[in-house]
């Protein structure tokens, strides 16, 4: 009876797993591995706050594995070491996994490849986190897309519903001493902070599922409206299961459409919207694959010229600490600080005050939002950011400056989210709890700051860094 080694990296899950269908298919034993090794990941090692979600996950992964009959096996130190004395141990033939795209795991994945196909080992990888390959989306002359529209209608005619391959019933195992316990991988904080994740997340498959069914019944009515409003329960909040392959975005493109279909004609909701998001996403893979120097480089080489102003800890400190005085902005960093997420509308809003009013360089907010979010994705971290620098593919122009004043008026007009998150303002009425400064009476008593900076004037100073940088 042949053994297979399933790697279990960003796939923690049973159902929509090729590698795993294909060991089931061809083996009759199959060891289920996840391997620690940080060190692999160049200079993204997941962040604190992924570290926490990893944890969660691979406990409800090997859960989920011991009620079929198996385990997960884990292991610490170079992959391809722990990889050979694994098939030395079992006499595995083959090895499994699904394929990551990040510049570092490619080059991980290809030199492991193809030493253990050297000793004869058979090895095979599967796309299993996004609808179609980087490299199976491309324009006319056969080049990478650096524009989304463009890219998203040639992807949407190529988007096919099959349905996804099913969990096994069953697995057997190889028997096998060694695993590491989870823990031994300190993964969690050794000062408890992550209450608030706690309370806000259930990493794993069923979480995934339980938030997919709760988007599906609610809010997928309405989210071409709702998502933007940060307020609400508006959008899927599936970004951290779909980071850590909890579920695959051909699962939820077939659940949406069985959904739809099931609907009457006159309630069927338009699903259009959240799949140009799942687009997005692809988009990002395609442009972190075709240009893999973009997580600390400017995707438009013209704004290596643009003069940022000199990093100031105090300033960064403040913003990341959601004490700039700035509402809106304060809001949204308490929420990623609490709860390791933070609602796309305000991670704009807070991106826009960091590069354009502070003029601190993007890589300052990529580097914390990358410790910091429970979604921490290279390649969605780093569209996100060259998109509001105005520094990336199909970016917003820079001199889009995000008022988030104007913002929250629009977005969060009775106030809902800032109250949330600004308890000392809770009591603010309306048009001071969007512009406190206006009310000195209101700083002192409630200890809310007044602002670091005037939004009106630093928008004109990153202006003026803008037309400098194109006359340079």
């Amino acid at each position: 009876m042949s053994t297979a080694i399933v790697w279990f990296r960003r796939d923690l899950r049973l159902a929509d797993h090729p590698a795993l269908d294909a060991a089931c298919a061809r083996h009759g034993r199959v060891l289920p591995l996840h391997i620690h090794a940080p060190h692999e990941e160049g200079d993204w090692a997941p962040g604190a706050a992924s570290r926490w979600w990893l944890h969660h996950s691979l406990a409800r992964l090997d859960g989920r594995l011991r009620h079929l009959g198996n385990a997960l096996h884990i292991a610490r130190g170079d992959s391809l070491a722990v990889l050979r004395s694994l098939i030395e141990r079992t006499g595995a033939t083959a090895v499994y996994w699904n394929r990551l795209y990040e510049p570092a795991a490619i080059a991980r994945d290809g030199e492991v490849k193809a030493a253990l196909r050297e000793q004869g080992i058979e090895v095979r990888s599967f796309n299993a986190s996004l609808l179609r390959e980087p490299w199976q989306v491309q324009t006319r002359l056969h080049e990478p897309y650096r524009v989304f529209t463009p890219f998203w209608r040639t992807l949407r005619t190529q988007l096919d519903a099959p349905h996804p391959l099913p969990a096994p019933t069953a697995l057997r195992g190889v028997p096998i001493d060694g695993s590491l316990p989870l823990d031994a991988l300190g993964l969690l904080p050794a000062i408890r902070w992550d209450q608030g994740l706690h309370e806000a997340w259930q990493p794993g498959e069923q979480g995934a599922q339980e938030w997919l069914d709760v988007f599906m019944d609610d809010a997928i009515g309405d989210y071409a409206q709702a998502r933007d409003l940060p307020g609400r329960h508006g959008t899927s909040r599936l970004s951290p299961h779909l980071h850590f392959g909890e579920i695959s975005p051909r699962q939820i493109h077939r659940q949406l459409l069985d959904r739809a279909a099931a609907t009457s004609a006159r309630r069927r909701p338009d699903i259009e919207p959240y799949l140009r998001e799942l687009g997005w996403r692809e988009f990002a893979h395609h442009l972190l694959y075709h240009f893999p120097r973009t997580p600390t480089e400017n995707f438009n080489a013209q704004f290596d010229r643009l003069r940022w102003s000199d990093a100031a800890a105090s300033a960064i400190e403040r913003w990341q600490q959601g004490r700039t005085g700035i509402p809106l902005v304060d809001a949204g960093m308490r929420e990623l600080w609490h709860s390791g997420w933070m609602h796309n509308r305000v991670r704009m809003v807070v991106a826009s005050f960091l590069t354009k009013n502070l003029r601190q360089h993007w890589r300052h907010g990529a580097r914390w939002f990358w410790d910091t979010l429970v979604d921490a994705d290279l390649a969605n971290n780093t569209l996100g950011w060259q998109w509001v620098a105005g520094t990336g593919a199909d970016a917003a122009p820079y001199f889009r400056v995000f008022n988030p004043v104007m913002q929250a008026q629009k977005f969060d007009p009775r106030g809902d989210y800032l109250r949330r998150w600004l308890p000392e303002l809770a009591d603010a009425p309306l048009p001071q709890l969007h512009e406190p400064w206006k009310d000195a009476e209101l700083l002192r008593r409630s200890g809310y700051p007044a602002p670091m900076v005037n939004l009106r004037e630093t928008r004109e100073d990153a202006l003026a860094a803008y037309q400098a940088m194109r006359h340079a």
